[in-house]
This record gives C-alpha cells, structure tokens and sequence, in this order.
C-alpha cells in the first residue's frame, strides 16, 4: 500500500514538473531574448509541438489525480457498510435497550402507512403464518425511527415477550456500523443469555453463525418485537432475524435493502397540511394566531421533515414575541448562509443552525461537545466531562437541548443525538481548535476510569487489587454505586459506551487512556465475558504499550490476554502471551506483575496437565509473593500448586498447600478463595478414601458458591458430592447431583464443566447396567475432552469406555481404550488414575478368564495405588488378586489378600463391596 502510495506521489510530481516545463516552452516559444539548450531547443522552433505535449500531460495529470481522489472517496464512503472484523482494531458493542425508546410527542398523522404494518401483522397472526420482515426506508430526517417506536407502542401488546431496539449505527457520524457479531452478543445478553454461554472464538464467521443460530432458538416459539434502527446493509441485519414465526421485525435504513419476503414500507416527507398541523401542535400556539402562508412556506423551506418541522416549532414556542412571518425571514437568512449545501441538506441544516445560533453562547458550546462523543447515548455525568461544567449545568443543559428537540430521550434518563444532528454538532465542533476534540475524549475517558475504579471495588475479589484510579479523578462526579448488583448493572449498561470511548482513544493515539481503560475493564470482562471481546480489547491495549513503549503496561495487557485465552481454551495462545508477559515484567524488574503473571500460566499449564511446568511456575510465584509480602498471591500460588500435587497424585503435599492457602483466605476474608480451596480438599480427601470428609467440604464450599451466587461453581461441586455419592453405593443421589451440575453447565456454557458431568452420568449408565448408553454417553464425553484440548478428562473417559466396551463384549476395543488412558496417564503422572485402568484392565482379563494376566495386573495397580495412598484402587487391587487366586489356587490361598480388600472397603464405608465379599467368604466356610 505503502509503495502504490509513494509511486502515484512520485508520478503527480514528475507530470508537474513536466507540466511546468512546457508551460515555460510554450511561454518563450516566439522570445529572441531566451534560448532552450539541446533538444528542448528543436521545442521552441516548433511551438506548435510544446501545446500538444502540454495538453497530453496536463490531461494525464488530470486523470491521475481523478483516480487518486476516486480511491481516498471510495476508502471513506458513508455507503461502506460494516468495517473489516479482522480482530485489529479495538472491539464494539452494541447498545440493545430492553424496552422501548419513549413514544414522542412529535409523531404526526402517518395513518395509512401504520395501518398498513398493523393490518400486515394482524393478519399475519389470524392465519397463523410467519410475520414478515418490515423494512421502513426513507431519507435522513423523514420519521422512520420515530414512526418504528410509535408502531412498536400500538403493537407491543401483541408481543407479550419482550421487546428490543438495537441502533446499528449503519449511518452514525463518528461510528463504525456494528458487526453482526457484536449485535448479537448484545441481543443474547439482554434476551437472558449469560455471556459464558455466548459462542467465541477468532473465526467471525463461525462464530456469529454459531451466535445467530443461538438467538434463533432464544427466540423460537417467541412473540417478541425486535426493533433493528439504522441498518447499514442486509449483510448486517440477516444473522440477526429470529428464526421463529411469532417475532415481529421492525428496520429502519436510509436505503432500500434486499430482504428476503420484506414488506417495505416508503416513509415520505409530511403531506404539506399534516406538517403544517405538526407544526402548530408543537408550538403551542393556536391555528388562527398564526400567518397560514407563513406556515406553509416554513414547512416547505425544511423539506416537509418531521425533524426540521420539530425544530422550527420548538424556536417558536420559546419566542412569544415573534410570529410565524418572524421565523420564516430567520430561516431564509439561514438558508442563505448555508447555500453552499445541496437543496436537501440545506433544508434540513438551516433548521439547525437557526436553533444552534438562538441558544445562549454557554449551550451552544455544550452542543457542540456532544458532537466529539465517541458513544451511542449519554447521561448527565457524561455531559458534564463533554461540555466542561458542573453535573448540575450538565443536566440543565440536557434538558434545555431536550425541550428543544436537539436530543432525544431515553429510557433512565439518557440522551442520544439524532445522527442529522451529531454530523451537525460535529461539523460546528471541527470548526474550532483541534486540540478541542483530544481534550473532550480525554475527559470522558477520565471519567469512565474514574467510575470503573469504584464499579472494581465491588467485582474484584475481597483481598486481590484492582486497577488504582488514575490521577485528577478526585472532582470528577460519578454516579452512586453502593452495591456489586449496581456496579454490574452499570458496567453492562455502558460497555458499548467505554468500549466506543476507547476505540475513538485509539484512533486520536492516546495510547495511555486506551491501555488504562483496558485494564480497568479487566475485571469485569474476566467474569462477564464475552471472551473474544476481551481478547480483542487487550490485543489493542497490547499494541498502544508497544507504541509507547511501556513494558510494564504492555506485560499487564499480555496476562489479560493470557487470561481471556485461557477461558476460550485457547491454551496455546494463552501460554505464548502469558510467557512474554513474564519476560516483559522481568525486564523491568516488576516482580509482583512476574508472579501474577507465572500463577497465571501455571493455571494454564495445569489445565493442559503440563505438571512439571506447572509447579515450577506456582513454585517460583509463591517464592516471588513470599519476598513482597502478598498474601492474596500467595494463597492463590499455593492453591494452584496444590491442585497440580494433586493431580500427580501427591495428596499429602496437595492438602498440605490447599489448607495453608485455605487458611490465608479466610484471614483475607476472600470467600471465593476459601470456597475454591474447600472445593479441591474435598476431591482430595475423596482420592485418599475419606469420604464423610470430602462430602464436608463439598457442602462447605457450595454454600458458600451459593451465598456468591456462583452457579458455575455451584455445580463444580455438585459433581464432586456426585462422585462421593456414586463411591459409596448412593447411585439415586449420584445422578441426581450430576444432572443438576449439567443443567447449570448447560445453561452457563461451561463446556469443560459439561463434559464432566456427561462422563460421570456415563460411569452411572454403566454401574446401572446399561452399557450401550453409557458407551454413547461417555464418547460424547471423549469428544468434548478432546475438543477442549483436556488430556485428564481423556484418560478419564476413554478409562470408563474400556470398561463398558468390555461389557458388551469389545475385548480388542476396550484393550485399545485402556493403553490409550494408560499413554495420557503417564505422561501426566496421575499415579493414581494410573491405578484405576490398570484395575479395570485386570477385571476385564479375569472374565475373560486370562487369570495370570489380569493377576499381573492388578499387582501393578497394588503396588501404584499403595504408593500413592490410594485406598479404594489398594482395595480393588486386593480384591482382583483375591478372585484370580480364587479361580487358579482355590479358596484357601485367595483368603488373605480378600480378608484385606474387605478391611479397606470397610474403612472407607464402601458397603457394597463389602457385603460382596463377605458372602464369598461365608460360602467358602460354609
């Protein structure tokens, strides 16, 4: 691109070099006095050769640069449609309100046309047939958004479901059209879909297909009225139509656009006497006061447009002195200063302007500050940081603009501008210093981080630091914020707003504010998701630092990244991000940022049962957070290393880590730090064989889960209190724990969670004695785990496949499903998982009536699980022995190593087996 540039640069200067030249030729061509050297001198003997090489390049010239201009048009075309969604530039979000805009006084008679949409959806819903798209198109200015409202309020009975409205800012000054993608994470999350559960991922297509297939079935058999303002194109707007008949869909665009079994409807400029009446109504003046003519010709100078009519009336209203002839010779006046517009745009703008020049000169500013707003809406406090004034002014100005129809209102008291008026308020705003623009987003992004630092008071962990506030925020007014219900509420409410304030950052370089908001949207992307959003805000956050050249600031946006990777199971990319920021906190000598940052990939490394690299890592941060003094680090660090002891089967080590960590939880008052460590004591103590232990500290840890209202973890530990159930014989109570964790995984998104539920309802098909379903049931298991990259869930699945395959006779098949759980287990060092196939190997060579092989066996899991101090596989172990004996030596030789297992079944309360046994025994005696 750069050397396309460079050569067209070059070829403009040679032409007018050139250009130059024969001008100069042409000039002395006849003069005595002036003689060309060398060949230019055959020019000047024949002049006429200087105009015919004068007029080829001036006509190149010309054409050149007709090109040039043709392409920079093209490259900045309102008629683009939707931005490249290529993950390069900073991440969006569109603003969805859950109700409908206010219904406007301003709506004037557009009876035919409303008859025409309601007898449509009547009709549609008599015949029971599917209601159809209704596009309403028609110029800027002409009502379509206001006709769109005022229908949805005549017909919003019909859809007792719910309504939205969704601007898709297709021709919005200042914004980039929302991608679909990005719309239909916002639909999602307003229809009730917890953001875990929306698709991500870096292919956009895949994934705004996989989110529009979610929101089709989101509203399938729905009655619900979706209100899409602003449409850019139907690119844009197909993957958000509801699948279902029942939903009533209303768009609005400035052009006609190609929908499939669309019922368009043409919003016209007013009727002359309908604009005339709105006129009249709007400015509380009565018909016989005012000059018809004047009326009439007022309407005709604004184009007949409901915006202009609005205006003009609302300047008249607040003039008592003047008359409808006064007004009339004050928009002319206006119109003549704008003659340089086209008809169309003239009309509308001297509306405008007549309104901007009768505010006082304070208001008028404050106008024009709204113009520089990067966002879709705005309250008080946002206008007090645009127009440089108290939040007292700002809401007086607000409601000042408001009452004269320069803004509209929305619900909870927020403000947007008309798209006509922000381009407006922007060109008035351009007009002054440049530097004005860079100031008023700088302001509004102090204020969003200001905010954001108390909004993080409330969603950061009791104990764990969130982003300091930046300096110069001690005067800024901010909302009241008193609980986390309203710092969520807040944040969700204005993520498309800071989202669109930090995009405009980054676009104006102000590298500083775009990675402070970056960080300071952190802990609230980290739990709301959606996670590729947060990837992508990151990654720009990322390459603001590399612009500064900020280390520290870089390696902060590297974890972020790192964590948001992490949660779309994008382990390698999450591990290449959080190693680079362990560098870069290095090399600055950072070495809290170092530890946080080695926790974080010991997380990963753990998750991908990279054991060995996963204690290094906790091990080195919990020295780092030892040296500093942080104890929320260290409990963190010790936490994760006792998971990853546990998972090579080191359970003293692990329960010795996990209690110390548990202990500095409840000194820090962290209760989701406490919850997590009772959580993974619990499945510890259930590796050792203490049962009632690990059900204590399940039901510890949900009841705290549950006071968090944290259903993910909720059913985390359902599943854990599923498997002590199933381990002890209570197989009605195992299911029932694991189906309620899968409905909340299901519900949550929670594809990791999903899949241990599935396998566990697996391994109860099987024990239940219904072996093919449990063989379904586990291989879909088997696939998740291997789509989420799970190496433990693996192993664990393919070890109960073993054991169903053999049920059903698949001796070569459950074979080759035990050696594959045994390669994983190895390799990971889960000695005792290692343990639990070789048993089930050994059951399966024993009915088989292999006896030496499955003896051999089981004496290889005796020996792991004995090692390990692993009592249920030692008893499985002592068992297997017992009955291979049994069958070759006979009773008396088998006694022993049965008497044993029954001992060991007994401690653990494992009942079953142990009234097994025991009859084997009695009929031996007997």
């Amino acid at each position: 691109m750069r050397s396309r540039r460079g050569a067209a640069i070059a070829l403009v200067a040679v032409g007018g070099a050139v250009t130059t030249m024969l001008v100069g030729l042409v000039t002395n061509a006849v003069s005595a006095q002036s003689h060309w050297p060398s060949w230019l001198g055959r020019l000047q003997e024949h002049p006429w050769l200087s105009f015919v090489m004068l007029g080829v390049a001036t006509a190149g010239l010309t054409a050149l640069l007709a090109v040039l201009d043709d392409r920079r048009a093209q490259g900045r075309s309102p008629d683009s449609t939707v931005r490249p969604d290529d993950g390069s530039g900073p991440p969006g979000a569109a603003l969805v309100l859950r109700s409908l805009p206010r219904d406007t006084t301003a709506f004037t008679d557009r009876s035919a046309e409303l008859e025409l949409l309601v007898s449509s959806v009547r009709a549609s819903q008599e015949n029971e047939e599917a209601l159809a798209v209704h596009v309403i198109d028609g110029m800027a200015g002409v009502g379509k958004t206001t006709f769109a409202v005022h229908a949805g309020h005549v017909l919003s009975e019909r859809f007792p479901d719910g309504q939205l409205f969704v601007n898709l800012n297709g021709h919005t000054t200042g914004r980039s059209p929302v991608q679909a993608t990005e719309a239909l994470a916002s639909l999602l999350t307003a229809a009730g879909v917890p953001t875990q559960q929306i698709p991500v991922g870096d292919d956009v297509s895949a994934i705004t297909e996989a989110r529009a297939a979610m929101w089709r079935s989101r509203l399938a058999g729905k009655k619900a009225l979706l209100i899409l303002d602003n449409a850019a194109s139907y690119r844009q707007l197909e993957p958000l139509l509801p699948g279902g008949s029942g939903c009533l869909v209303l768009v609005t665009s400035r052009k006609r656009l190609a929908v499939h079994e669309e019922v368009v409807l043409a919003v016209e400029a007013l009727p002359p006497d309908h604009a005339v009446d709105l006129f009249v109504r709007l400015s509380g003046r009565s018909a016989d006061t005012l000059d018809r003519d004047a009326l009439i010709e007022l309407v005709r100078l604004c184009g007949y447009l409901p915006l202009g009519v609005s205006l003009l009336a609302a300047r008249l209203r607040h003039h008592p002195s003047w008359s409808a002839e006064d007004l009339r010779e004050r928009l002319v006046a206006a119109r003549d200063r704008l003659g340089e517009l086209r008809a169309g745009e003239r009309a509308v703008a001297a509306t405008f302007d007549l309104s901007y020049r009768d505010l006082a000169p304070e208001r008028q500013r404050f106008f024009q500050g709204l113009g520089f707003y990067p966002g879709t809406d705005l309250d008080a406090y946002v206008g007090a940081e645009l127009g440089a004034v108290s939040l007292a002014v700002a809401r007086e100005q607000l409601d000042a603009l408001y009452d004269a129809h320069l803004i509209d209102e929305h619900p909870g008291n927020r403000f947007r501008l008309h798209d006509l008026l922000r381009d407006y308020a922007r060109g008035l705003a351009d007009e002054g210093d440049s530097m004005d623009h860079v100031q008023t987003v700088q302001r509004v992004c102090t204020y969003y981080l200001a905010v954001l630092a108390v909004a993080n008071e409330y969603i950061v962990r009791d104990g764990a630091g969130g982003p300091p506030p930046p300096n110069g925020t001690s005067q800024v007014e901010i909302p009241p914020m008193e609980s986390r219900t309203a710092a969520l509420g807040w944040l969700e409410n204005e993520r498309p707003n800071v989202l669109a304030c930090i995009r405009e950052a980054n676009g104006l370089a102000q590298h500083d504010l775009v990675i402070r908001l970056a960080a300071a949207m952190a802990p609230f992307l980290r739990q709301a998701g959606p996670w590729d959003q947060a990837v992508g805000l990151h990654r720009t956050a990322a390459e603001a630092a590399r612009h500064t050249g900020d280390q520290r600031a870089l390696a902060g946006a590297l974890t972020e990244l790192g964590v948001a990777r992490r949660f779309m199971a994008a382990y390698l990319e999450a591990t290449e991000a959080l190693n680079e920021a362990v560098t870069q906190y290095e090399a600055v000598g950072d070495r809290r940022g170092k530890a946080d940052a080695l926790n974080q990939v010991g997380i990963v490394w753990y998750l991908t049962a990279d054991n060995d690299a996963g204690a290094r890592a906790q091990t080195e941060a919990l020295a780092l957070y030892r040296e500093l003094g942080d104890r929320h680090g260290q409990a963190n660090s010790l936490a994760d290393l006792g998971m990853v002891r546990r998972q090579t089967s080191r359970f003293d080590a692990s329960v010795e880590a996990q209690s110390e960590a548990l202990a500095i939880y409840r000194e820090l008052g962290d209760r989701y730090g406490e919850a997590n460590s009772l959580r993974d004591l619990g499945i510890v103590h259930c590796l050792m064989g203490e049962y009632a232990l690990a059900v204590q500290r399940q039901r510890e840890a949900f009841s705290i889960y549950k006071e968090l209202d944290d259903r993910v973890h909720q059913a985390y530990a359902l599943n854990e209190l599923g498997v002590v159930r199933r381990l002890t014989g209570d197989l009605d109570s195992a299911r029932e724990a694991h189906t309620q964790a899968l409905e909340h995984y299901t519900a949550l998104g929670d594809r990791f969670g999903r899949a241990n539920s599935i396998r566990h309802l697996g391994v109860l098909d099987r024990l239940s004695g219904d072996a093919p379903t449990a063989i379904r049931v586990l291989e879909d298991a088997l696939e998740a785990y291997r789509d989420l990259g799970s190496r433990g869930g693996e192993a664990a699945s393919l070890s109960e496949l073993g054991v169903a395959r053999g049920l059903v006779g698949e001796q070569d098949n459950a074979v080759e499903a035990f050696r594959q759980s045994l390669e994983i287990l190895r390799e990971l060092g889960d000695r005792c998982g290692e343990a639990e196939v070789l048993n089930h190997w050994g059951a399966l060579l024993r009915m088989s009536g292999e006896l030496a092989a499955g003896r051999g066996r089981f004496e290889q899991a005796l020996g792991l699980a004995r090692d390990v101090r692993c009592p249920l596989e030692t008893a499985r172990a002592l068992e297997g022995i017992g009955r291979c004996d049994w069958m070759v030596d006979g009773p008396a030789l088998a006694e022993g190593p049965l008497r044993e297992a029954v001992t060991v079944y007994r401690q653990l309360g494992v009942s079953a087996s142990v009234d097994d046994l025991e009859r084997l025994l009695v009929s031996q005696a007997g």
